[in-house]
C-alpha cells in the first residue's frame, strides 16, 4: 500500500511512523486511520525493535478532522470505550459530561 497521509520506514530494528498531513496540523481524517492501521499491521515480522511515532511540521497532532466525518449524524456509532453503540451525535461517546439523550 502506499502513503498519502503518513509517512513510514524500518530500517536496522527502528520503525519510524510519521503523521504527515502538516498544512492541517496532522489531524486524522478516515485516510490517515487507514494509512496508520496498515503501517502498525506491517510491524510484526519485519524485524522492528522499536517504533518512533511523530509528527510533521510544527504539530504532533490535533486530534480527529472533524471537516472529515466518518459518520454522518444520526448513524450508530460502535467504540469499545463507549458505554452505548448508538448515539445520535458521532464524537459522543455517552460520558456523563454531556447533555446527549
Amino acid at each position: 500500500m502506499s502513503y498519502d497521509t503518513i509517512l513510514f520506514s524500518v530500517d536496522g530494528g527502528i520503525a519510524r511512523l510519521t503523521l504527515n498531513r502538516p498544512d492541517k496540523l496532522n489531524s486524522f481524517n478516515t485516510q490517515m486511520h487507514g494509512e496508520v492501521r496498515d503501517a502498525l499491521g506491517r510491524l510484526p515480522g519485519s524485524g522492528a525493535r522499536v517504533l518512533v511515532l511523530t509528527g510533521a511540521g510544527r504539530g504532533f497532532c490535533a486530534g480527529q478532522d472533524l471537516g472529515d466525518r466518518a459518520v454522518a449524524p444520526g448513524l450508530k456509532v460502535s467504540t469499545s470505550a463507549s458505554r452505548s453503540t448508538s448515539t445520535t451525535s458521532p464524537w459522543c461517546l455517552r460520558c456523563t459530561r454531556c447533555p446527549c439523550p
